[in-house]
C-alpha cells in the first residue's frame, strides 16, 4: 500500500513493513551486500500481512476504500477498457451535466453505449463534476443515450460511483426525484442487455437511476447503500460520530448484498484495495462485464426483460416468522431462507 499521504489507519503495520523493506534495499544497493533472502521474506511477511488486513476489513474501512483518493474513478475505466470513446452530450431539455458521462465505445470488439458517474481526479475536475453527484439533466441525459443504445441494439454498461444524487434546490426544482424514478422505470423495460458495475460509492437513488439491470456487479471494497454512514449516523444518534457503527448495521457492503442476491457477482480488487494496481482493478473488471455480457447477449427480447423484473422485483425481499413453504425455501435469489420463515 503506497504511502501518499492519503493511507488509513488500518494501513500503518503494512507501511512500516514496506518502508523497512524498502531502506534494506537502499542498504543492499549501496553496501553491495547480498539481502535478496532477508528481502523476500519480508516481502512474503508482507504480502501475508496484507491478506490478514483485508480479511478482517470492517464495513466502514471498506467505505474508507471505496472513497480513497487514489483509487480508479471512471475516467481511468473508460481508458483502460474500451477503445474509440465517442461522448454524447445534452438532455434537450436544459444542459449537459458534466457528473454523467454517456458515449458510444467498442467493448472487446462490441460496439456498447457507456455511462458512467465522473467525480474527476483532481480539484478543479471534481468541482466541475459536481463531486459524481448528478443533476436532473444528468440523469435525463443517460435516458435519452439508452433509448438511443435500444434503438441500434447496442448493450449497455454502466459504471456506479456517486455519494448520492444532488439533493440541491435547482435540483429539486427541475425534478431530480422524477427524473430518478423516470430512469428506474425506463431502465426496466430497455430492450437492449445492461450490465451495472459498482466501482465506488453506489449512493441511494443517485446510484440507482443508472443501476437497474440485467446483471449488477460490484468491486470488492465498494459500497451501496440507501444512506451513507454519516448520514445514517446523524438521524439514529443525531451525530456523525457514529458512522463506523451505521455502515456495520446497513448491510452495505459487496459481501453483504451478494449474499441477499442484489449482486450478482463481487468482482475481486489488487491485494490492498484498487488503489494499489489501477490497472489491475480496471482489467478485473473488464473481465467480469465481458463474462456476464456474452451470457446475456442473445437472449430473447421478452425473455430478458422478464429475467430483469424478477430481479428488481426480489430487492427488499425480507424474511419473517411463520410456516415454512417449499417455494420460498430458494427465494429465487440464491439467498438462504431459513426454515420456518416465510418471505415478503
Amino acid at each position: 500500500m503506497a504511502d501518499n499521504g492519503t493511507d488509513m489507519d488500518f494501513e500503518g503495520p503494512i507501511l512500516e513493513l514496506r518502508r523497512k523493506i524498502e531502506e534494506l534495499e537502499s542498504f543492499a544497493e549501496s553496501t553491495e551486500m547480498d539481502l535478496r533472502g532477508q528481502i523476500e521474506q519480508l516481502r512474503q511477511r508482507c504480502r501475508e500481512l496484507q491478506r490478514e488486513v483485508v480479511a478482517k476489513l470492517t464495513p466502514w474501512q471498506r467505505v474508507q476504500l471505496a472513497r480513497h483518493p487514489a483509487r480508479p474513478v471512471f475516467s481511468d475505466y473508460l481508458v483502460q477498457v474500451f477503445d474509440d470513446p465517442l461522448e454524447l452530450h445534452g438532455d434537450q431539455a436544459f444542459g449537459d451535466d458534466a457528473a454523467i458521462y454517456t458515449g458510444f465505445a467498442k467493448f472487446r470488439g462490441r460496439s456498447v453505449l457507456v455511462v458512467g458517474h465522473r467525480k474527476g481526479k483532481n480539484t478543479k475536475e471534481r468541482i466541475a463534476c459536481n463531486f459524481g453527484s448528478a443533476q436532473p439533466e444528468g440523469y435525463r441525459k443517460a435516458l435519452l443515450k439508452m433509448k438511443l443504445a435500444e434503438k441500434f441494439r447496442l448493450p449497455i454498461l454502466t459504471f456506479i460511483d456517486t455519494p448520492g444524487a444532488y439533493p440541491g434546490v435547482g435540483a429539486e426544482e427541475r425534478g431530480q426525484a422524477h427524473a430518478i424514478a423516470r430512469n428506474i422505470l425506463e431502465m426496466s423495460r430497455l430492450r437492449t442487455p445492461i450490465v451495472c458495475l459498482v466501482i465506488g460509492e453506489g449512493g441511494s437513488g443517485g446510484a440507482l437511476g443508472i443501476g437497474v439491470g440485467d446483471r449488477v456487479l460490484m468491486l470488492e471494497n465498494a459500497y451501496y447503500s440507501v444512506i451513507s454512514p454519516e448520514g445514517c449516523s446523524s438521524i439514529l444518534w443525531k451525530t456523525a460520530e457514529q458512522a463506523p457503527r451505521a455502515a456495520a448495521i446497513l448491510k452495505l457492503t459487496a459481501q453483504d448484498l451478494h449474499g441477499f442476491g442484489i449482486v450478482d457477482q463481487i468482482v475481486p480488487e489488487p491485494l490492498g484495495g484498487a488503489h494499489q494496481a489501477p490497472g489491475e482493478a480496471c482489467r478485473n473488471a473488464a473481465d467480469a462485464i465481458a463474462e456476464h455480457l456474452d451470457q446475456i447477449v442473445g437472449t430473447a427480447d421478452e425473455r430478458l426483460l422478464e429475467q430483469r423484473y424478477e430481479k428488481v422485483r426480489r430487492i427488499g425481499v425480507f424474511l419473517e416468522g411463520g410456516a415454512a413453504s417449499a417455494a420460498a425455501s430458494s427465494n429465487g435469489a440464491g439467498r438462504a431462507v431459513a426454515p420456518g420463515a416465510t418471505t415478503r
